[in-house]
Formats: structure tokens, C-alpha cells, sequence
């Protein structure tokens, strides 16, 4: 009980102004690690984004596969920051987080298409590459950039030429990328 108190007041301090004072809650929060879990996965609604924030990060350092659904569904949360948090929480999950990860390449949402597409590249499993082939002719550029980035983490040679045609997209940035990830295949 008192257990469950503690884990309750460590995630609201870290709606706490003080980076300091989110830092040393979040590290506690890890340490306390499985127990916390399910507390943090009902925070990541909670309605001040530096607690859903923190505890996304809090997630990916515990690993626990349990919060692998929870952070994708945060990869559409209203924040950048939020949803940057989950997508490296999600980076941190390894291949147990890639069948989810595939399959959020087609949300509606494109924050979650992107996240995914970016997150994957973390991963770097090969079982992405057709359908991160596929979100290079994604409507969105967020999305097109984060498949040209993973094909590159991911490092196989059959992306070379969709790569290469993604050096004319219409986004500047894409191209970059994609620029980025020819050079290291």
C-alpha cells in the first residue's frame, strides 16, 4: 500500500518545474522498475505533458513490454515532446515492439505513421523494410523522412533505389535524409 503511494507521488512530482526534481523522480521511478508499470502506463493520461512526458521515458528505460501498446497509442498525443519521448521508449523495446510498430505504419494519424516509420530505424529490424519502402510514397513528409532514416539504420541494400528516387522528393528534408541513408548503405 504505501508502495503504491510512493510510485502515485513519484510520477505527479514529475509535473514539477524543476528538471532537476523530474530527473531524480523519473531515475527513482526506474528503480522501483515492474511494480511501477502499471501506474506509469495509466499516467501516460495524465493531463500535464511533463508527466506524460517523463513517464514514457521512465517506460523505455524499465522495458517492460506491457507498455508497448500504451506508447504507441502516445505516438498521437497532442505533444511533440510526448510523442518524442514514446518513440524512444519504443526504440528501447527492441524487436518485441516491431509487429506493433509495422503495423502503426498504417494509422490514419500521420504522428503515429512518422513515429513509427522513425522509431523503427532504432530497431533496425529487417522485417520492416517493405513497408518502410511503402511510407516513402507516404502523403507526409514526416512520415517519408523517419522511412528514409530507418531503411538506413536498417542497412539493406534493397533500399538503394527507392532511396534514390526519394532523392527528388518534393521535401527538402526527405532528401536530406535520404541523402544520409544512401550513404550509409
Amino acid at each position: 500500500m504505501e508502495r503504491d503511494e510512493n510510485i502515485k507521488r513519484l510520477i505527479q512530482n514529475l509535473k514539477d518545474d524543476d528538471e532537476f526534481v523530474q530527473m531524480q523522480n523519473s531515475d527513482l521511478l526506474e528503480e522501483i522498475g515492474e511494480p511501477a508499470v502499471n501506474d506509469l502506463i495509466d499516467a501516460l493520461n495524465d493531463r500535464d505533458k511533463n508527466v506524460r512526458r517523463g513517464v514514457a521515458r521512465v517506460l523505455g528505460r524499465i522495458g517492460d513490454k506491457r507498455a508497448i501498446k500504451p506508447l504507441i497509442d502516445s505516438l498521437n498525443d497532442p505533444n511533440k515532446w510526448v510523442r518524442r519521448s514514446a518513440s524512444g521508449a519504443l526504440g528501447n523495446m527492441g524487436p518485441d515492439a516491431s509487429e506493433l510498430l509495422i503495423k502503426a505504419l498504417d494509422d490514419d494519424d500521420w504522428r503515429v505513421r512518422g513515429g513509427a516509420a522513425w522509431t523503427l530505424g532504432n530497431i533496425k529490424d529487417k522485417k520492416a523494410l517493405q513497408p518502410l519502402l511503402k511510407c516513402l510514397k507516404d502523403e507526409s513528409g514526416f512520415v517519408r523522412s523517419g522511412a528514409a532514416y530507418s531503411l538506413g539504420e536498417i542497412g539493406d541494400k534493397g533500399a538503394i533505389e527507392p532511396l534514390k528516387e526519394a532523392l527528388n522528393d518534393k521535401s527538402g528534408y526527405v532528401r536530406h535524409v535520404s541523402q544520409n541513408a544512401l550513404d550509409k548503405l
